[in-house]
C-alpha cells in the first residue's frame, strides 16, 4: 500500500497540483462563508456541507475527469486467437494517441472475463477477471497508431471467455 502512494505521488503532474490546490482553496472558502453568515443557520449548515462535499469528492473526480480528457486515447481489439498446442491467448490491438499531448508510457491491461447469461453475475465476473496481463508502450506521439501484441499464458480455461483491454496513458 505504501508503494502505491509513492507511485501515486510520484507521477503526479503539473495540472494535478493546480486541481487540489483549487479545490483547497475552494473548501477554505465555503468554510469562512459557512462561518460568516452563521446567523443564517439553514445557509451556514448548507455552505460548511458544501466545503466537506469540495474536499472529499473535488479530488477524486478531478483527477480522474482531467486525465481523462488530458490522456485520451482509443483502444481497439483487433483479434484474439487461442492457440491449439499451447495453453495461451494471443490478443492483438491498436492504441492511437487522440491528445493534444505525447505519451511517455501507457500500460496496456488484458483482462479474460468468464461469460454468463446471468446479468448480475457477468458484472461480479468484471471484478474477478480470469487472466490479467500487462505491457507497457513507450513514447507515443500525438496522433500516432501503435500496434501491439499481448500474449496472455497460461490460460487453461476452456468454456467461453471474453476479452476486456484497458489502458492507462501518461
Amino acid at each position: 500500500m505504501k508503494g502505491k502512494i509513492i507511485a501515486f505521488l510520484h507521477n503526479l503532474i503539473a495540472y494535478d497540483y493546480m486541481l487540489f490546490g483549487a479545490v483547497f482553496v475552494l473548501f477554505l472558502l465555503f468554510l469562512i462563508l459557512s462561518i460568516i453568515i452563521r446567523k443564517k443557520l439553514g445557509l451556514s449548515i448548507f455552505f460548511l456541507l458544501l466545503s466537506f462535499i469540495i474536499l472529499i469528492a473535488g479530488p477524486t473526480v478531478g483527477y480522474s475527469k482531467m486525465h481523462e480528457y488530458l490522456f485520451s486515447y482509443n483502444l481497439i481489439l483487433t483479434s484474439q486467437k487461442q492457440l491449439s498446442f499451447t495453453p495461451a491467448i494471443v490478443i492483438k490491438g491498436t492504441i492511437e494517441n487522440t491528445s493534444k499531448y505525447d505519451f511517455k508510457q501507457c500500460l496496456l491491461t488484458a483482462h479474460v472475463l468468464k461469460v454468463s447469461k446471468n446479468a448480475l453475475r457477468e458484472y461480479l465476473y468484471a471484478f474477478k477477471p480470469l487472466k490479467k496481463m500487462s505491457m507497457i508502450e513507450y513514447d507515443i506521439k500525438k496522433a500516432q497508431k501503435r500496434e501491439f501484441k499481448l500474449i496472455v499464458e497460461p490460460f487453461r480455461y476452456t468454456k467461453d471467455y471474453n476479452i476486456s483491454l484497458q489502458a492507462s496513458c501518461k
